[in-house]
């Protein structure tokens, strides 16, 4: 089905949604959907996943006399939408009234619903994906003899295309796609084994990163973890990779969600103009960031979208409110319903060579493992292995550690972000030098 006819087919369903919603006296907010894909994998040089996929879905939400009632479903035809929405009238009969429950107020919808450049589907037959993956696998195997084993490699694309409306006269409809490509190999040696990976993923099929790269970036990362050493517990500097940086920025927007903050669950709450990162530290973002992966007009309410500040100066600006949220709190909604789009951070321009003469001597971390996060009080303990770094330079592999501290000493002890940036996904930064955390040892 083409683009165009996608388009009309999910746009038709969120206004026969709307419309039999509206016939009942309730406001309503439909989406609906297309979406095809393709799965690919395969390990040790053998082909083990060969997938295509075809899905579509119809969400509705009523509101009637301030109660909410939603169903869904993957017939997009016309008795079926009617079965959905008389399904969610009848749970808005059974639901508590909620004061704070409803559409977003007209006034914020979007007007503008620009093209983010999202939409790039590229002819892959299975063949070719099939050889991608085999390529990408065998270049990692190929790489070192002390590759020994293979988790494989895989190749995921998906194109889609999504509509909003609701009982406002808002409509928006908008398409998208997505690859990647990724490898994970196991190595080995007299100490014994160690796996690691490597991935892209882009909008474009042209940009990512090609297999040779991928397989290679895979086995020198599992090469460069073997015979690792434990340390003693100690206090010492240590450098998040960007990749694994991002989990601090997330934990920050979970402390800042309206969720959080309405139900005074969050170590965070009452900050809003306090300091939490260093001077000079802004977090933002850019919902309509061309070919971004979370780019948007509006988020999942209709609500127009726009740059905007979170962090700024250090300081936090502002919560992450739906408009559910932002009533809860007497404030009005920051247009997050359903998260932030395309967040960036100020940093420096060091590469991860410079970020680890920085820190001198010290621990930095690659990958994080387990999770002991309090987001009501901070409190933060994570598993983790990584390398030993001794006067800026990499002196051996550790794993079996722990560093712990609190999250909002974490975030005052911020030394720099690296411009080694990671823009997979939503969180664009690179590394991060803490100035000390506890390392738990063996």
């Amino acid at each position: 089905m083409s683009r165009a006819k996608e388009t009309q087919q999910v746009t038709d369903a969120v206004e026969q949604a709307l419309s039999f919603a509206k016939a009942a006296g309730a406001e309503a907010a439909a989406t609906a959907s297309i979406d095809d894909g393709q799965t690919v994998a395969c390990r040790m040089q053998e082909l083990e996943t060969l997938e295509f996929h075809r899905s579509q879905q119809l969400s509705i939400s009523v509101y009637q006399n301030q109660c909410k009632g939603s169903a869904s479903t993957s017939d997009l035809s016309k008795g079926a939408i009617q079965e959905a929405v008389n399904a969610a009238l009848q749970i808005a009969r059974f639901t508590s009234e909620d004061k704070c429950t409803g559409l977003a107020d007209a006034s914020l919808m979007a007007t503008e619903i620009e093209d983010m450049d999202l939409y790039h589907p590229a002819e892959h037959s299975a063949e070719a994906a099939i050889a991608t993956v085999l390529e990408c696998e065998k270049t990692a195997m190929d790489f070192d003899d002390k590759i020994d084993n293979s988790e494989g490699a895989s190749y995921t694309s998906s194109a889609g295309t999504g509509a909003y409306a609701n009982t406002h006269g808002f409509i928006s409809a908008k398409s998208g796609t997505s690859f990647s490509l990724s490898c994970c190999v196991i190595s080995k040696d007299d100490a014994g084994m160690q796996r690691d990976y490597w991935y892209s993923s882009e909008r474009k099929i042209d940009q990512l990163d090609s297999a040779e790269r991928i397989g290679k970036k895979a086995a020198e990362r599992a090469i460069r973890r073997l015979s690792p050493q434990k340390l003693s517990t100690r206090e010492a500097p240590v450098l998040f990779s960007a990749d694994i940086a991002k989990t601090l920025v997330g934990h920050i927007f979970s402390a800042l969600s309206g969720r959080a903050i309405y139900q005074e669950a969050s170590f965070l709450l009452d900050q809003v103009g306090k300091s939490l990162l260093p001077d000079g530290i802004d977090i933002w973002e850019e919902p309509h960031l061309k070919q971004g992966h979370n780019s948007s007009s509006c988020d999942r309410e209709g609500v127009a979208t726009s740059q905007s500040k979170i962090i700024e100066d250090g300081k936090i600006a502002r919560y992450l409110l739906s408009s559910y949220s932002a009533r809860r709190l007497g404030l009005e909604t920051t247009a997050n319903a359903g998260g932030t789009r395309n967040v960036r951070l100020t940093h420096g321009e060091k590469n991860l060579d410079e970020m680890l003469h920085s820190m001198g001597t010290g621990l930095l971390a690659t990958e994080l493992i387990g999770s002991s996060v309090n987001i009501v009080n901070g409190d933060y303990s994570r598993g983790v292995s990584g390398f030993w770094v001794e006067n800026g330079e990499i002196a051996f592999p550790v794993e079996e550690l722990t560093v712990a501290g609190n999250l909002k000493d974490i975030y005052a002890g911020l030394v720099e972000i690296g411009g080694d940036l990671d823009q997979r996904g939503n969180f664009h930064t690179g590394s991060w030098l803490l100035d000390k955390l506890t390392i738990a040892g063996g």
